[in-house]
């Protein structure tokens, strides 16, 4: 009997629960990741949601009816999946999550040795089919052993290694999961910083009972911004579900871009790691770029997504690799996205240059102002790209196509890309120094553009 397959994305899989993803699936995704990985030992956890514990106990199932050997670190971050792999030396690992999609959802990231991603032109694809045709090898003479894993020592202390502890200041930090996992995690960390920690919507909860665990939705920050102003924080921290991703607010209250935390990173890893290499997606490049060779390093462009952008830091060796999408890449955390990371190099930059937030990013939001992602609905997205490239490319100063259209000019350039899984394109629009620039050309391409917005 057939099972369904329109979970599978390019880059993990993530499905509604029951029709597209269900514990039938789950435990054929074991069988499958089995047969094409054949690994001996695999780490599994999942996150807060309902449906998580049943879907992680029928992947293990899963994978132990082939003969796999399986670690169980319970309710973790996608992040802490990542490190567990690579740090005990397991042949792969898998963390059940949907991230920020809906309570009725659910889904996987997979991994494989060293926590390099398996994602659709590195074996998801293969495992599709296989789960699809629900057809497997034989079962295991003896099936794989299950036992539990207590990483979260190891972890901890790997996050830690990224400040000074000794000079990290005494700081208000207002810290909102979302009702999604983050907050475990926070609270081992609080215990061994000199913060004072607010907490907002802290509590696991898989109902969400505060909406889904996304700070990318504007209608989501008011909560964090409301804590900072009203204890004085001098940080805010907002998570995703999976908490693979960090937001942070300065501390007036304001949301930065995801755009100019590359840029702090870039240069906090200069700061340590002189002459280094560092990594970035073509959305929004003009600061990154700007710090990166003031500071010494080499800057190399990525196309958009976890499995290229660790896949070109591995080759180039790359210290850090950013997205503006808020995932952030760390060579000495197994190339991988974490969301704890970031913030904590925030506080040791902020405890070691004495500054606000806002003083270290205020300069770089003045000198290359962005309009931020903005997401239209558009039918036939190459078409437009055509157009588009047609009106603008004759006068261009540069053209890129390593991911959807960049279009550079002398004091202003602008990305426009088509997303992965839906008809959406996404556009960004950046300047040297000229905000009423940017607004201009973000509303005159928006309106060539057409479309709803999404």
């Amino acid at each position: 009997m057939s099972l369904p397959t329109s979970s599978f994305k390019a880059y993990d899989i993530r499905g509604r629960v029951p029709d597209e993803l269900n514990t039938d699936v789950a435990h054929a995704v074991g069988r499958a990741y089995a047969q094409f990985l054949r690994p001996e030992r695999v780490v599994v956890g999942h996150d807060i949601r309902l449906s998580s514990p049943e879907m992680a106990s029928a992947l293990i199932d899963g994978l132990r009816t082939a003969g796999v050997d399986v670690a169980e670190i319970g309710v973790s971050g996608t992040e802490e999946i990542y490190f567990a792999t690579d740090h005990f030396g397991f042949d792969g690992g898998i963390a059940v999550t949907a991230s920020h999609n809906p309570k009725d959802y659910n889904g996987m990231k997979l991994v494989r040795e060293a926590s390099k991603p398996i994602s659709g032109d590195t074996g998801l694809n293969d495992i599709r089919d296989m789960v699809g045709q629900n057809s497997f090898a034989a079962a295991a003479s003896m099936p794989g052993s299950v036992s539990t894993l207590d990483h979260r020592p190891a972890y901890i202390e790997a996050l830690l290694s990224y400040v000074d502890l000794d000079a990290v200041k005494p700081l208000k930090i207002v810290a909102n999961p979302g009702n999604g996992g983050a907050g475990i995690v926070m609270q081992d960390l609080a215990a061994r910083l000199p913060i004072e920690m607010t907490e907002v919507h802290f509590e696991p909860d898989g109902e969400f009972p505060n909406g889904v665990p996304n700070p990318l939705l504007e209608e989501n920050r008011a909560p964090t911004i409301e804590a900072i102003q009203g204890v004085g924080a001098d940080l805010g921290v907002a998570w995703d579900g999976d908490f693979d991703r960090c937001f942070l607010f300065d501390e007036n209250g304001r949301f930065i871009e995801g755009y100019y935390i590359v840029g702090l990173l870039a240069q906090a890893f200069l700061d340590r790691n002189p002459g280094s290499v560092i990594v970035h997606d073509p959305r929004l490049t003009w600061n990154t770029i700007d710090i990166v060779q003031k500071g010494g390093g080499r800057v190399v462009m990525s196309k958009t997504g976890h499995a290229f952008i660790k896949e070109r830091m591995r080759k180039e060796d790359a210290v850090y690799g950013g997205e503006m999408s808020a995932h952030h890449y760390f060579r000495d955390f197994s190339y991988c996205d974490s969301g704890m990371v970031p913030w904590l190099l925030v506080i040791d930059l902020m405890s070691r240059q004495d500054k606000k937030l806002s003083e270290l990013v205020d300069e770089r939001i003045e000198k290359f102002p962005c309009s931020g992602e903005i997401n239209r609905r558009i039918q036939d997205a190459p078409a437009l790209l055509k157009e588009l490239e047609a009106i603008y490319g004759a006068g261009a100063l540069n053209m890129d196509r390593t991911d959807g259209l960049s279009i550079e000019f002398a004091d202003w350039r602008f990305n426009i890309r088509s997303s992965n899984t839906e008809p959406v394109v996404r556009l960004n629009v950046e300047t040297r120094g000229d905000g009423q620039l940017m607004e201009q050309k973000r509303d005159e391409l928006l309106g060539r553009m057409g479309g709803e917005p999404a």
